[in-house]
């Protein structure tokens, strides 16, 4: 289904059509920011949580947003700023710095129901855990969720160059992971 966004945006500021219009950005992007934030959080549950959260954020700032940007960009924009959120509120509730919790999160997703993957996948979740945050993220947009560098740029608010250069970088840097042993 072929939404015209603009349409979609007017009718997410009418008071009228909000409500419908909400239920109709829920189907749209809903597994796409799920997957996003499942990338930065790790659990499930959390990344229910999270985007939860983000949604929630949606609907009380639609009214705000000015189109300077495409809408979902602006959404995984938010669903980004949540995740990073969660995870320090988590760090700082469990007086953990980002590495303890980052490898906190790796052993939850080792016990997690949800995760289907095979030890190359938890063990490139691992190398990606190494990562500075701002390199997590860039890797997860474009590796996983396919995102071209001008998509990535609009998102973070970070030049294409640099992306690339984080990408680059944290490619090496998880090719070296994954090839130690």
């Amino acid at each position: 289904m072929i939404i015209d966004e603009n349409q979609l945006i007017a009718q997410l500021q009418s008071q009228d059509q909000k409500n419908h219009a909400f239920k109709k950005l829920i189907s749209l992007y809903k597994e796409r920011l799920y997957w996003h934030i499942r990338h930065i959080v790790k659990s499930h549950d959390d990344a229910d949580d999270v985007l939860q959260n983000t949604f929630i954020k949606v609907f009380k700032n639609i009214d705000n947003f000015k189109g300077e940007s495409k809408l979902y960009s602006w959404m995984y924009r938010i669903a980004t700023n949540e995740a990073l959120t969660h995870l320090k509120k988590n760090a700082k509730r469990l007086n953990l710095n980002s590495e303890e919790a980052n490898n906190l999160a790796i052993k939850n997703l080792e016990s997690d129901v949800y995760f289907e993957g095979e030890a190359i996948q938890l063990k490139l979740q691992k190398a990606i855990a190494t990562l500075p945050e701002k390199q997590q993220l860039v890797f997860n947009m474009k590796y996983f969720q396919d995102l071209k560098y001008s998509e990535i740029s609009e998102i973070l608010e970070t030049s294409e160059g640099a992306l690339k250069a984080s990408y680059h970088i944290a490619v090496k840097k998880i090719e070296t992971y994954l090839t130690q042993d």
